[in-house]
């Protein structure tokens, strides 16, 4: 797997000085435990990153319901972990990926090549007795250029668009499939889903808090065009995110991601929202 590094990987090369180890446990349900969980304890020099303070922007009338972040201000962020162009970034959360996912995205959208998920979490880290510490790590600042590669976002106009022509792209529903059909809605304004998408649940692309292999993601998109634009979505752009990677580990060469997502969609009162299987 391209995207992916194991814990073994890890545990040798964390101390180098080319390898910078970004946290980023999380929790929706409480905001604060994550960075928590991180002050107690984390991989030796690990640098925090907050899904709210610093991989997504201030929520606003339209956008989603966590925006993706301001670049200079995430850049900053970068600089001050001392990641440069040259360094190799491994990010961990604490279970599938899902943060840890947006993180490896943001990295990808700013140009940055060598950017990894560690398989397994912190999780699969501690299982296997390896070292942890409470240190928070300062680095010198590094210098960092984004170079944005615009055609891995889409905005809602774009979506719309493929809603009204379907021939130039398929939507996949990230979000679990009672949100889809809209019989259950437990965050956003309407139940429902974006016409025209198709229902991939993200956590099917995982087995015990492992990623699936190669051949495993290939068969959950059999159905799928390989040489049709792909955009993914879920509630607010972080759980579509396993499955941008996903697709890419399949061989999808064009995917996106409609980072406000169906929050950023229900945002707009005259975009159309489906319910039930299609």
């Amino acid at each position: 797997m391209k995207n992916f590094v194991s814990v073994q990987w890890l545990s040798d090369k964390y101390k180098n000085d080319s390898v910078r180890v970004i946290d980023c446990r999380f929790s929706l349900q409480d905001t604060e435990i994550g960075q928590e969980a991180y002050v107690q304890e984390h991989i030796p020099g690990a640098i925090y990153f907050s899904l709210d303070r610093d991989l997504s922007s201030e929520v606003s009338n339209h956008g989603g319901r966590h925006p993706l972040p301001d670049i200079t201000k995430f850049t900053k962020k970068i600089q001050m972990a001392g990641i440069d162009q040259d360094s190799v970034v491994v990010a961990y959360d604490d279970k599938e990926g899902a943060f840890a996912s947006r993180f490896w995205w943001l990295m990808k959208y700013i140009g940055h090549n060598q950017v990894f998920i560690l398989d397994g979490g912190f999780q699969a880290w501690k299982r296997f007795d390896k070292p942890t510490d409470a240190l928070i790590p300062k680095y010198n600042s590094s210098f960092y250029i984004p170079k944005i590669q615009s055609e891995m976002v889409v905005n809602m106009e774009e979506v719309r668009e493929v809603v009204q022509n379907g021939k130039i792209g398929t939507l996949i529903d990230s979000r679990a499939t009672e949100r889809y059909i809209g019989k259950q809605e437990p965050i956003d304004r309407i139940p429902g889903h974006i016409p025209t998408a198709k229902n991939i649940v993200w956590t099917e692309g995982f087995k015990e808090s492992y990623w699936k292999s190669v051949n495993e993601q290939k068969k959950r998109f059999e159905e799928l065009d390989e040489n049709s634009r792909i955009i993914v979505y879920c509630g607010s752009g972080v759980t579509a995110i396993p499955n941008y990677i996903a697709l890419k580990e399949a061989g999808f060469p064009d995917v996106s991601l409609y980072a406000g997502s169906y929050s950023d969609w229900v945002s707009y009162e005259d975009n159309e929202v489906h319910k039930g299987e299609k």
